[in-house]
């Protein structure tokens, strides 16, 4: 039952935690995004520049990384694939609704999320649609 829960449910757990352990102080959002901008680590680059990786930037490329394997999941026509699709939708409403009315979460950051998850629930939505067409024996002969 653990593969029907959507793999971006991970990285909107992280972005909670961030947001609410550092962010929801009295500063609100500006707390929430000093906080997933604050470099972790430092990587020196062949320019001579220097790469400061934020908790954001990680979260972000966790969730590149799980959109992509969200986005192979989608494909599987098994049953567990439509309690997965209906898992995504819900958990795009709940990412929709942090980030429309909670403080600390109308950040790019967490946009980016929310966009990815959104991308999550089209692809399965048309992925399913289009092999429940291709079942469908539109001639007859």
């Amino acid at each position: 039952m653990l593969i029907a829960l959507p793999l971006l449910l991970i990285p909107v757990v992280l972005y909670n935690i961030v947001v609410l352990t550092n962010g929801l102080s009295g500063a609100g959002v500006v707390a929430a995004d000093a906080a997933l901008r604050e470099p972790m680590f430092s990587l020196p680059m062949a320019s001579g520049a220097s790469w400061n990786v934020g908790s954001g930037d990680l979260i972000l490329f966790l969730s590149l990384i799980l959109l992509f394997f969200e986005l192979l999941k989608s494909t599987s026509s098994q049953k567990v694939a439509i309690v997965n699709h209906a898992l995504s939708m819900i958990l795009f409403v709940v990412c929709l609704v942090e980030f429309l009315l909670v403080r600390g979460f109308a950040t790019s950051t967490f946009f980016l999320i929310v966009t990815m998850v959104m991308l999550d629930v089209l692809a399965g939505f048309i992925v399913t649609i289009i092999s429940a067409r291709k079942d469908l024996d539109f001639g007859g002969a």
